[in-house]
């Protein structure tokens, strides 16, 4: 069934203006303006050109998913495949089933939002039209990588985002930048050469680099010994971007110093690229050595789940001087040691309950990351004993809309029943129960037991920051810059019940303003609806996931 029937043409040439677009539009905003295009400012023509690039990208991922064919989501569709190194077999083929559509809306999705936030909020920093073309090269990398069908492809395409984040830590980032770029970059570079040797291991030893072709082979080409080295060499790598405990400390850092942007690409759809590596490639092609290695990728990933969830715990309690963006940072360990343990399962279920989780991150996590970024925007820090004690904190009674979408947020994040954030945790700790034939059961039980004991951990912290942030003191001497101050007028806000007792002259926050509320609202709106209806995702993801684990067969 598709909603609307759109020819295979068609679907081809969607696909490969999705991914080509981007990096057109990155070269074009390194031009000169049309005189007619300038705007008010010299900056404005190169904002909006980055606004309307990833706006046409995100159109055409919307026809794309309504030509999408949902009766047959295991099929690869919209595929294109043309020789491009003969002497290597190496093609450029393209393709999406039911596992890369959703991913490839996100990325389209949060790209044109940042875009569309960064022309009313631009980061502090050098040039826009370098900021501008970077985060359209970044966007391109990243749906390069949820499309391609080739080993070397898809390398390519993983790499292709590097340079583009390092530049976007080290240049428009805050403090320390210029050393959590360089961590950044030397943990995935290093990873990634590793993982280039497991791919050509893989390839040479098959005979191909056809992802499909090698999914359907299910391994049936490659012996025992070499499956488990490719797992080893290829996992290496894909660990570090998810990222996976203990190769996780590049992570804190880099979100602690990208501008707000940055933070929402890099743990909205940069960490997915890791964890659809896993499902893509080692699940359907190495399923021996994936077999071999399950039970350590799960306690690794229940480790993470915890270890993220106390070093949360850490930063949120009073006197630790803990930072907010650092505090969503940790939390993203833990939430993405949920997808390694569904993957590590090796079963419909948990890896059903992965591809869920990746979404539902990007999209609590990202709005995370856009409300942290505004919340440091208005009180000059994301330091938590600062906002909740010498400025005064209070947002339900300062900024009611704003310390509310907060709060959603992070109930959203701890994995409340009806939004996103709870249906990948509960088919992750499900498929955990009764993990695939060849796994110990009791082993994968007890991964579970210690994944279910790591949500409270996230409700315990998630329930401290909202208590802290949104429900503090007031204090009468606020350090609040004026363009954050909200006019109090005869009609304007009363104070807060909630807040106490507070002098008339201490200055209300600047709630929410129109162009948050655009960028903010559709994610908002899509952490409720896949809570409510997640059918809708599920009914994509699930056939594709089941013949990928039978080795193409349905």
């Amino acid at each position: 069934m598709t909603v609307i029937d759109i020819s295979a043409s068609v679907m081809q040439f969607l696909l490969a203006f999705i991914v080509v677009a981007p990096l057109l539009g990155a070269v074009a905003a390194l031009l000169p303006a049309p005189p007619g295009l300038k705007g008010k400012n010299p900056d404005q023509a190169v904002l909006r050109h980055g606004v309307t690039v990833t706006g046409a990208v995100l159109l055409a991922a919307i026809v794309l998913a309504i030509g999408f064919d949902h009766d047959h989501p295991a099929t690869m569709q919209a595929t294109t495949d043309i020789s491009w190194i003969p002497a290597l077999d190496v093609r450029i083929h393209l393709g999406i089933d039911g596992i890369s559509l959703p991913l490839l809306l996100l990325t389209a999705l949060l790209t044109f939002l940042c875009a569309l936030y960064s022309y009313f909020k631009l980061p502090a920093g050098p040039s826009p039209k370098a900021f501008v073309a970077l985060v359209l090269v970044l966007e391109s990398g990243t749906l390069a990588t949820f499309a391609v069908l080739d080993l070397l492809l898809f390398f390519l395409a993983f790499e292709m985002v590097l340079i583009p984040m390092y530049f976007l830590i080290a240049r428009w980032g805050g403090g320390q930048r210029q050393a959590a770029a360089w961590k950044f970059i030397l943990y995935t570079l290093l990873g990634s050469v590793v993982m280039l040797l497991g791919l050509l291991l893989i390839g040479l030893k098959s005979g191909t680099f056809d992802m499909v072709a090698l999914a359907t082979d299910n391994g049936r080409g490659l012996t025992t010994s070499v499956q488990v080295i490719a797992v080893l060499a290829i996992g290496l790598g894909l660990a570090v971007k998810t990222p996976m405990w203990p190769l996780h400390s590049w992570l804190p850092d880099a979100h602690t110093a990208a501008p707000t942007v940055g933070s929402v690409l890099l743990a909205g759809v940069l960490l997915k690229m890791g964890t659809y590596g896993f499902v893509r490639i080692l699940l359907p092609v190495a399923p021996d050595g994936m077999r071999t290695f399950a039970p350590y990728l799960a306690a690794f990933a229940v480790v993470g789940i915890v270890y993220g969830s106390l070093a949360c715990l850490a930063l949120a309690r009073t006197g630790a001087k803990g930072d907010l963006k650092r505090l969503i940072a940790y939390s993203s360990v833990g939430h993405m040691g949920f997808v390694l343990l569904g993957i590590a399962t090796m079963t419909p279920t948990g890896v059903n309950g992965a591809l869920f989780a990746n979404i539902a991150h990007g999209l609590i996590t990202g709005l995370l990351f856009f409300l942290v970024g505004a919340v440091k925007d208005r009180y000059g820090t994301a330091d938590l004993d600062t906002l909740a004690g010498a400025t005064g904190a209070a947002l339900y009674g300062r900024a009611p809309r704003l310390g509310a979408l907060l709060a959603f947020a992070a109930i959203a994040s701890l994995g409340l029943p009806g939004l996103a954030g709870f249906w990948g945790e509960m088919l992750t700790l499900f498929g955990a129960y009764s993990p695939a034939e060849g796994l110990s059961r009791p082993a994968f039980r007890t991964f579970m037991a210690i994944g279910a004991f790591g949500t409270l951990l996230t409700a315990a912290y998630m329930l401290i920051v909202v208590r802290r942030v949104c429900m503090g003191e007031h204090t009468p001497h606020s350090r609040l810059s004026p363009d954050d101050r909200a006019p109090r007028t005869a009609d304007g806000p009363e104070p807060s019940a909630t807040a106490g007792a507070r002098p008339a002259t201490t200055p209300q926050l600047a709630d929410i303003r129109t162009y948050e509320a655009v960028a903010w609202t559709p994610l908002a709106a899509l952490t409720v609806l896949a809570g409510l209806w997640p059918a809708v995702l599920l009914g994509l993801t699930d056939p594709a996931v089941q013949q990928l684990l039978a080795g193409g067969k349905s």
